[in-house]
């Protein structure tokens, strides 16, 4: 157990390392370091150093381990954290999320949070109350739908502007001291850390570290401050709701208390959480360094004078990278739905020699029945094209090697269904984002990614990806056993869902 720690989290403290060295001065000295932290950095001082002009990345595969990662950095964050997410639940994760976040305010960090408008699930109670603190500030993107909006206003909204009120936010990222972050498909919930007793997700995230970092602090600070970003108090200010002192000071006792309770936060984990920093000897050997670059949409995704069409940057940037495929893409998306052109595309692809598999999600494990039915329309031309999809299973034998605490769930079987939004093009060249293969992410939704020109990163993602394709795993998309392996109920509700035309939507 001790050496696997070692091995998966031994870059941690490579990251401390480069907080500290940029932080105070552009070359790095031990000098900077705490003395009880320099003798036990300085022999891989001159390995970072000669690693600069390239940026590192480490891919999150485990719910459990992204979850070490995000709580282990913010514990160590020095000066700022800002964190953009399309989900932020109020469950046992999404809590224990905003208690760590409130606890790193109150050492001085200063926590800046971008959470869309659709999905967010907090009272304004809370709202007021953490933002209240002089070093936190919460802003919501496009609040059209739920943060101090009535059901009629909600209504309203849809009937007047529907374009606007279905263009989301769907970045994920997680930046400290604008030198690492953390970006890819997971949301802050309990199913995307593997710590839901019935749905969890089979998600995949990258952590990055070095120059690549600067575009998504960039990327963040335009959401930032944008037009269609909302401070919490310009939005709740009118909603006559009252938050004094005593409440503040409820709210912050509650979260602590919370984190502080062993079945909410169990020992073990904060133990390894704890340990970190002194199981690093093999770090080097798991840090890759390659050039990455960052894609983004712009806050409002594009100009709107398409409807609903109208596509973006991270959309242009995607195409362009497969127009570089010789030999094979290699996808993993939850949702695979064709937007405008799609399939016309990958079908040229194909027909050039490229070979293009695709693992997306079954009827049984999907959680948007919406987007399948739009799926379920385009199958048989998708196969036609010669395009190989495999359908994820809801109990793949794959999770039993995803999910560290698989033995707790074990009894209760919970789903397990794909969210990661992967591509890897001839085995070389990895990305690794939000994107989903739909027309909301082509055209509504903003998304990011990193792509990596790393050839051993994308060949050891995209094994992944075929170990999940594996007839353990998946179902061939083309005998149709996905959908009677689904429930009845499911599959009258999707035989609903696809009465309706709603591809520009899903």
């Amino acid at each position: 157990m001790l050496k696997y720690i070692v091995k998966k989290w031994g870059i941690m403290t490579c990251l401390t390392l480069g907080i500290i060295a940029n932080i105070t001065q552009p070359a790095f000295s031990s000098s900077c370091l705490p003395e009880h932290e320099a003798s036990l950095l300085e022999p891989f001082c001159e390995k970072l150093l000669e690693k600069t002009p390239l940026s590192a990345a480490y891919v999150l595969e485990k719910g459990e381990q992204s979850l070490f990662a995000r709580a282990w950095l913010t514990e160590h964050a020095v000066k700022t954290i800002d964190v953009q997410y399309f989900i932020w639940s109020k469950d046992n994760i999404g809590i224990l999320a905003a208690e760590a976040l409130l606890s790193a305010a109150e050492r001085g960090i200063k926590v800046r949070v971008i959470v869309d408008d659709l999905l967010i699930d907090a009272t304004s109670k809370s709202l007021i109350a953490l933002n209240y603190h002089p070093n936190v500030e919460i802003r919501i993107y496009n609040p059209v739908h739920k943060t101090g909006v009535s059901k009629v206003e909600r209504i309203y909204n849809l009937i007047t502007d529907f374009r606007n009120a279905n263009q989301r936010m769907h970045d994920k990222t997680f930046i400290v001291d604008g030198l690492f972050a953390i970006t890819g498909g997971r949301n802050m919930a309990d199913e995307y850390f593997d710590y839901d007793q019935q749905y969890n997700f089979r998600d995949r995230d990258v952590l990055l570290f070095g120059p690549v970092v600067n575009g998504i602090q960039e990327s963040f600070d335009r959401f930032w401050g944008h037009d269609l970003t909302k401070s919490v108090d310009e939005i709740l200010k009118f909603e006559g709701v009252f938050v004094g002192d005593s409440d503040v000071e409820k709210v912050y006792d509650d979260l602590h208390a919370y984190a502080k309770d062993p079945q909410n936060f169990v020992p073990h984990i904060r133990k390894i959480i704890n340990d970190l920093p002194s199981l690093f000897p093999e770090l080097m050997q798991e840090l890759r360094w390659s050039h990455i670059e960052y894609i983004s949409d712009w806050p409002g995704k594009n100009s709107g004078d398409q409807g609903l069409s109208g596509g973006g940057a991270s959309t242009d940037s995607l195409v362009e990278l497969l127009r570089k495929a010789k030999k094979r893409v290699t996808v993993q998306s939850p949702y695979l739905v064709m937007p405008k052109g799609g399939l016309e595309f990958f079908a040229n692809l194909v027909h050039q020699g490229v070979k293009v598999s695709i693992n997306t999600n079954s009827l049984a494990s999907t959680d948007n029945l919406m987007a399948f039915s739009g799926y379920r329309k385009q199958r048989r031309d998708l196969i036609k094209a010669g395009i190989d999809v495999f359908e994820f299973k809801p109990e793949p034998y794959i999770r039993e090697q995803l999910i560290d605490r698989y033995p707790e769930l074990k009894k209760k079987s919970p789903i397990f269904a794909i969210h990661a939004k992967t591509l890897v093009i001839d085995g070389k060249i990895l990305y690794i984002g939000t994107f989903n293969f739909d027309p909301r992410s082509a055209n509504l939704n903003t998304e990011v990614g990193a792509i990596i020109y790393d050839e051993a990163l994308a060949r050891q993602v995209e094994e992944s990806i075929r170990r999940d394709m594996l007839p353990e795993n998946s179902w061939r998309a083309d005998d149709d056993q996905s959908v009677r392996e689904a429930s009845l109920p499911k599959r009258l509700r999707l035989f609903w869902w696809g009465l309706f035309p709603m591809e520009p939507l899903l």
